[in-house]
């Protein structure tokens, strides 16, 4: 039987464990910049709490019996997605960020439901695409995105820092 999960809006109550998952999650992946690195990023992540009060932004979390395990940055407008490259120039687009879930839920579907809540929002907001950004360290959840129907679009593609970054988009 699979574990039941629950895919909601954050609130601010939730901005710090968010924060800390997510921190873990990124450092903890092989490949991937840690805070040494990227201290900015982890700066970032700490404080992801800041990421909602963008406008058109939207933080959701995945909970397995009332415990934050996963979380991701949904914009409705790409304006504020701040990423490198030329995403932030898509019009008719909305896209996600810092798609994260703690190893201990991997496997129960919780990436799969927060990037399907996302589309649901760009559904909803009658967006034609969706976009988002993956590296190499991410292996597993571009396997995931692929499976979902995003493609490789190497025009959103950017380089943080010494870290290649790779642009997908999904037609909605």
């Amino acid at each position: 039987m699979k574990t039941p999960f629950v895919i909601r809006e954050a609130e601010p109550g939730d901005f710090a464990v968010l924060g800390q998952v997510m921190a873990a999650v990124y450092e903890g992946l092989e490949g991937f910049p840690g805070r040494a690195e990227q201290p900015k990023y982890y700066e970032m992540l700490d404080a992801i709490g800041l990421m909602a009060k963008k406008p058109g932004a939207r933080l959701l979390v995945a909970e397995v019996e009332g415990r934050i395990l996963g979380g991701v940055v949904y914009f409705s407008d790409l304006a504020q997605y701040g990423s490198g490259g030329t995403a932030t120039q898509e019009r008719n687009a909305s896209g996600f960020r810092l798609l994260a879930v703690s190893p201990e839920a991997r496997g129960l579907g919780l990436g799969k439901g927060l990037v399907e809540a996302c589309i649901g929002l760009a559904k909803e907001h009658q967006h034609r695409q969706m976009i988002i950004h993956t590296t190499e360290a991410m292996k597993v959840a571009w396997g995931m995105y692929e499976r979902l129907g995003f493609r490789r679009s190497q025009d959103l593609d950017f380089m943080q820092g010494a870290l290649p970054v790779f642009g997908f988009r999904l037609d909605l």
